[in-house]
């Protein structure tokens, strides 16, 4: 065997030996790195409701202080009257979507305004630039078209975010479940059982890990229990939370079993998300028929009727 043959077998060997290294290591510095940014998310939520806690506190001081009490409580709420509930609904989509910013609903304001705006001016000049005029009514139709669509298009951007997010968490919400029951059926109080599943969903799920992280602290943090269940399930938005949420509330209020709850909300959800993916599997048909009607019978036809068409051609030719 030559030099140049064991230098090639050296480098395949230790390319191997390196890629099997990196194989072996990368799911671990992962599984690390996932654990670090899910601590480092729920000690940010925990001061951020530690600061609301103590805000909230500092505001209802003021509030019994001031003279006037009754004058801005009037203000408060005619403010409230005038601009609805829209901003606390588009709150709530920020949240659902994860966008915890508090500057989030400003940013989406701004870029249904900006968007169309930018659309409209950048279509006037295409069209302006153009040889060919085009009729007014062409023209209005695509202004009309493009400043519509740049107007919906945060819209949009923002209901995919919440449907990806509440999938993820759907998906691995039953198996969540089952662990907080065994934990709770264990001695486990339920707000020991909310962290520490947490810290195990975190190399499955980091959406649903970081909402009962933030779920565990409010638990822990808040005076009333009631509110960080009805607040995570204003979070997350999604059926199972609501029902979650509910459980919870009505266990803390009546008393009820706690563990009977868990087990009928997992056995629930887990037959929820089999009913999802049948309806999945039931409609992929109808889906498949325009792929195989574009792709796979012209090629069949061309197999089929290729060859009778070249001994035609040949016959053709020689005749």
């Amino acid at each position: 065997m030559n030099i140049d043959s064991q230098f090639v077998f050296t480098f395949l060997a230790a390319l191997a030996a390196g890629l099997s290294f990196i194989a072996v290591v990368l799911p671990i510095m992962n599984k690390r790195q996932k654990r670090e940014r899910y601590q480092e998310t729920i000690a940010r939520q925990r001061k951020d409701i530690y600061e609301a806690q103590k805000k909230e506190r500092e505001k209802r001081i003021n509030l019994d202080k001031s003279a006037d009490a009754k004058t801005t409580i009037a203000a408060s709420f005619k403010v409230r009257k005038i601009v609805g509930d829209l901003a606390d609904d588009l709150r709530s989509k920020m949240l659902q979507a994860g966008k915890r910013s508090p500057n989030a609903p400003l940013v989406f304001m701004i870029l249904r305004i900006a968007l169309p705006i930018g659309f409209i001016i950048t279509s006037m000049v295409l069209m302006g630039s153009m040889e060919k005029d085009l009729d007014d009514s062409v023209k209005l139709l695509i202004i009309f078209a493009l400043g519509w669509f740049g107007f919906a298009l945060p819209g949009i951007m923002l209901k995919n975010d919440i449907i990806k997010r509440q999938t993820e968490i759907n998906l691995s919400f039953p198996d969540a479940l089952d662990m907080m029951l065994v934990c709770v059926q264990g001695g486990i109080s339920l707000e020991q059982a909310v962290n520490r599943i947490a810290e195990e969903m975190a190399d499955h799920s980091h959406t649903l890990s970081e909402e009962l992280g933030q779920l565990g602290a409010e638990l822990g943090l808040l005076n009333d229990r009631r509110t960080a269940f009805q607040e995570f399930a204003k979070r997350v938005g999604s059926g199972g939370a609501k029902s979650f949420a509910t459980a919870m509330i009505q266990a803390e209020q009546y008393g009820t079993g706690i563990s009977t709850a868990l087990r009928v909300m997992a056995d629930e959800l887990r037959d929820a998300r089999m009913a999802e993916a049948e309806r999945k599997a039931a409609a992929l048909p109808p889906k498949l028929t325009v792929p195989m009607i574009v792709f796979f019978l012209p090629a069949l036809f061309i197999v089929i009727l290729g060859p009778a068409g070249i001994q035609a051609s040949i016959a053709s030719a020689g005749g």
